[in-house]
């Protein structure tokens, strides 16, 4: 099997039914996508496959066979951040930063779709990601500002 990460192509060894989660952390190490329920409920092992967000801990590897999957590491660099990471960053949007990536991919898939959302739309944008140590409101707020920054 074969995926491009990130840009980089990567020749897969795990087994078809590996999730991709398992993939990216152990054959890959990129660990950006987190282990959170493993159950595709929180939301901290999203990563955007083809563009769209997905739970890497529910999808099989051979599910996204040629696929482009994007992680953290691939939506900026310390360097050269993204607006989304930038936002987060000017907004304190994370604490233990756990969820942060989860959050962080979730969020570019919905300012591509939502270039200019309202506090509800960026509630909404945020609802399938789940954060254990914040109120929300600084996620919403940087969510808002990523959409200044983008726009």
């Amino acid at each position: 099997m074969k995926l491009t990460v990130n840009g980089r192509a990567h020749e897969i060894e795990s087994a078809p039914l590996t999730p991709l989660l398992a993939v990216l952390r152990e054959e890959l190490t990129i660990t950006s996508p987190k282990a959170g329920c493993q159950q595709g409920g929180c939301g901290a092992c999203t990563v955007l496959v083809d563009g769209e967000p997905v739970r890497s801990c529910l999808v099989p590897v051979v599910a996204v066979d040629g696929a482009e999957v994007t992680t953290l590491e691939g939506i900026g660099t310390p360097d050269r951040l993204a607006p989304v990471q930038a936002a987060f960053y000017e907004q304190y949007g994370s604490q233990c930063g756990f969820c942060t990536p989860g959050f962080l991919t979730t969020i570019t898939a919905g300012l591509r779709d939502t270039p200019n959302p309202s506090e509800d739309e960026a509630r909404e944008m945020i609802a399938g990601n789940l954060c254990r140590c914040t109120g929300y409101q600084n996620i919403v707020a940087a969510v808002l500002r990523a959409a200044e920054l983008t726009s």
